[in-house]
């Protein structure tokens, strides 16, 4: 037997560094080649590193959280003598690949993992090794056997649990060690974990139900999360914003997307708001190029696009992704709806490419329904506008000197003062509100 050093690849991202974002496996282990060994995270992607060759885990270096340099060591793992030695030499480093998720050769390609398991088009989930016999589940594998991956059946000890449950121990910071399991061979279960976690049922207090409670749950902030509070922090440091919150008349232009939902084509999308407000934007910004720009601070210049390309503030079970609409200026609404539609699948899928994830001139977020009445949405750097969406109500307004109920909604908007004047900021919401307010507009070219 001997070791092999796995040394974390560049990931193509051109960074010197990745964040580890979660282990699949844990000393002891044993593997296969190709199978999952961990999750890294560069520039907002997370990509799946697997394992080099085939043997047990003897120590990995990073908790999910850490920062890795590439070329740095981060698992060693003990391997056949013939093995170890052939892949020990500094070349065979450079052999090593990102691996999508059914384990063959691929360039990297980095994914956004957002819910997890989710796999990429067109690849199939990686065969499962068979279940060993039970008079073999702790035994190891001698070297003429088929190296498996062993997370599941470790050697008998009280914190052996299947992978599922030491994520979801992770992600709550319960430390195994500490637990003794129900389960079959002595397995750490689910239902382990909910008896720390949550009272017994029957069990309570001498206060009943208004029993004070003094729990706290430590999150680490890590993966997209942690990648979102940078950007978040970073956009609010370098960018003095300024909102201006104006209220539209949508009672027409809701009526002409009722009508256009009753009568469209079977293959034809449901409307939103979403991509009547994409059209008044792309037909606006022309008179105000210097809203529809990316400004990089550093260099002090300013790149005014001509093609729209917008953001779309996208919810996902790991956090807000911006997917991008690219050349919205050449879209009508309904290809307009197909493509948001599609761009939310992929995130929310865990599809996405980098490509459909940057490059955005202007955002539009909305909360929908529970838009609220403001917002003073933080700007997308290194753009220099981006557009709330508030929720739609009816209200009795004045019109024509008689009261009325329409339907009202709020556009709040935020703008980089530095590149945009609050005039300017005025003059193209008030431009976007009338098209908007009268939506014949949008279907006439300018």
């Amino acid at each position: 037997m001997g070791q092999f050093v796995f040394k974390l690849p560049d990931v193509g991202e051109g960074t010197a560094e990745a964040e580890i974002v979660a282990w699949h496996v844990r000393v002891g282990d044993m593997v296969a080649e190709d199978a999952p060994l961990v999750d890294v995270m560069t520039d907002k992607a997370t990509v799946e590193m697997t394992a080099p060759v085939s043997g047990r885990i003897v120590s990995i270096q990073g908790e999910p959280g850490d920062m890795a340099a590439v070329g740095s060591a981060i698992a060693v793992f003990e391997t056949e003598a013939e093995a170890a030695a052939d892949r020990a030499s500094p070349d065979a480093q450079a052999d090593l690949k990102v691996r999508a998720p059914n384990g063959a050769p691929s360039e990297p390609k980095p994914r956004i993992k957002v819910p997890a398991g989710a796999m990429a088009p067109g690849t199939a989930p990686a065969p499962k090794p068979p279940a060993p016999a039970p008079s073999q589940a702790v035994a190891r594998p001698s070297a003429r056997e088929p190296a498996v991956r062993e997370t599941a059946l470790r050697e008998m000890g009280p914190s052996q649990a299947p992978p599922a449950v030491r994520a979801r121990a992770q992600k709550l910071g319960v430390d195994l060690a500490q637990l003794r399991g129900t389960g079959p061979e002595g397995r750490i279960t689910h239902e382990d974990l909910d008896r720390v976690l949550v009272p017994m049922a029957g069990v309570r207090s001498g206060a009943g139900a208004l029993a004070q409670k003094n729990g706290i749950e430590p999150v680490k902030v890590i993966g997209l999360r942690r990648k979102i509070a940078e950007k978040m922090q970073d956009a609010k440091r370098r960018i003095p914003h300024f909102a201006y919150v104006e209220e539209c008349d949508l009672t027409e232009l809701e009526d002409l997307r009722a009508h256009l939902n009753a009568t469209k084509r079977n293959e034809q999308p449901k409307l939103t708001l979403l991509p009547f407000l994409m059209r008044a934007l792309v037909l606006s910004l022309p008179d105000f190029p210097q809203i529809n720009a990316r400004f990089d601070d550093e260099q002090g210049v300013v790149y005014r696009h001509e093609a729209v390309d917008i953001g779309i503030a996208t919810q996902t079970d790991g956090g807000l992704i911006v997917p991008v609409v690219r050349h919205a200026e050449a879209r009508d609404v309904w290809n307009c709806a197909t493509e948001v539609s599609r761009l939310a699948a992929a995130v929310r899928a865990n599809n996405a490419g980098k490509d459909e994830l940057s490059g955005s001139t202007i955002t539009i977020t909305s909360l929908g329904a529970l838009g609220g009445i403001v917002t003073t949405p933080v700007i997308n750097h290194p753009e220099v506008a981006i557009i709330g969406v508030n929720k739609l109500v009816e209200r009795p307004m004045v019109k024509n000197g008689q009261i009325v109920v329409r339907k009202m909604m709020n556009l709040s908007s935020s703008f980089d003062h530095r590149v945009v004047d609050g005039y300017d900021a005025a003059a193209f919401i008030q431009r976007v509100k009338g098209m908007l307010e009268h939506p014949a507009a949008l279907f006439i070219e300018r």
